[in-house]
């Protein structure tokens, strides 16, 4: 796996390598607003996940997650600030969002 200073430079090389589309988190699902596509949990993968902490406030951390899915023939990126899964969210996607985190 890569290593990337910022959030920016991670962002940018996935596009690169074909992670186009961007995703939002909703309760159950990421969805892209853009292509009108929601993908459950079990309809994809987490490929990559990167990490990164604030300059100034160790607890201002990001994580950017390179997604694929198979089912719908798609790669995309969710940008999400690390560790803010609220209740409003399904056990099924945190437990998928945080499978891999280490």
């Amino acid at each position: 796996m890569k290593s990337y200073n910022t959030v920016t430079e991670a962002v940018n090389d996935l596009q690169l390598r074909g992670y186009t589309i961007n995703f939002n988190l909703k309760p159950d699902c990421v969805e892209s607003a853009e292509k009108h596509i929601s993908i459950h949990p079990q309809d994809f993968e987490i490929d990559e996940i990167y990490r990164f902490e604030g300059n100034s406030d160790p607890g201002d951390e990001s994580i950017v997650y390179a997604i694929s899915s198979v089912k719908e023939n798609l790669k995309g990126i969710l940008v999400n600030a690390f560790g803010t899964y609220a209740e409003t969210f399904s056990s099924e996607l945190i437990a998928k969002l945080s499978s891999q985190i280490k």
